[in-house]
């Protein structure tokens, strides 16, 4: 900010953008300490989702994911069976 002040003052856009990243900054701050440190939100509660596993609504499984061909490739390896399946 400093920089762009002292060095930049009349360019619009400069100031524009890196007000931007500020603020994209802050917010991404204040939703990790939501998280309070996780990498991502949980979608459901554990004891949601731990009660669908036991009813069999939700299967639990590993997740692997090409890292070459991400968008493209990924499967699920459910526990306790030697099959995958794909999705």
């Amino acid at each position: 900010q400093n920089y762009l002040d002292n060095f930049w003052p009349d360019l619009k856009a400069a100031h524009e953008l890196f007000d931007s990243i500020l603020q994209a900054r802050r917010e991404r701050e204040s939703e990790s300490q939501e998280n309070r440190g996780k990498e991502y939100p949980e979608h459901l509660p554990v004891e949601i989702l731990e009660a669908g596993i036991k009813s069999g609504r939700y299967i639990q499984g590993i997740l692997s994911v090409n890292k070459h061909r991400a968008q493209l490739e990924a499967f699920v390896r459910l526990q306790g069976f030697g099959s995958k399946e794909t999705g």
